[in-house]
């Protein structure tokens, strides 16, 4: 067998042409990357930044006004320890949850779609890098065409 484009020699089972290099039958292609998997890892990284920024202000309203709440004049009423902590916990909760999310898109788990589709919608109302977050994470993983590619992902891996 003989190669098209220069002649040179084939021996039975070669890919490609020794003399140019053109492959001489069926080569195997790569595999189509999908819109969703180009996506998937800088939203799964976003999601841990924007989680661990999101933990930061927790972490301090529940060391500043934790049992003791030195920071605050005496005159202070009991409860508005009782808000800054509340809002500590729920800073801190959110960004766990972001966490998951996120670990959950890298690792493919099949409920990190619905988990991170949940938490854009919630943090369209955090501006501005919420905002910008939430608009990504409903952009990327919101159509139905996503929602097939990732069922995909998450079942090869």
């Amino acid at each position: 067998m003989y190669c098209v484009r220069c002649g040179a020699v084939l021996q039975p089972g070669q890919s490609f042409c020794p003399g140019c290099g053109k492959p001489t039958g069926n080569v195997p292609l790569m595999p189509v990357q999908g819109r969703l998997a180009g996506h998937m890892r800088l939203l799964a990284i976003l999601w841990f930044a924007v989680s661990a920024f999101r933990m930061i202000p927790g972490i301090v309203l529940l060391t500043m006004f934790g049992s003791d709440a030195r920071f605050l004049p005496p005159d202070v009423p009991g409860f508005v320890t009782g808000i800054l902590q509340t809002v500590g916990f729920l800073f801190v909760g959110g960004a766990a949850v972001g966490l998951i999310a996120g670990w959950g898109l890298l690792e493919r788990q099949p409920w990190a779609r619905t988990l991170a589709i949940v938490l854009g919608a919630f943090s369209l109302l955090d501006v501005p890098f919420g905002t910008a977050l939430g608009i990504y994470t409903l952009w990327v993983l919101l159509p139905a065409q996503s929602e097939e590619e990732f069922r995909q992902i998450s079942s090869a891996g």
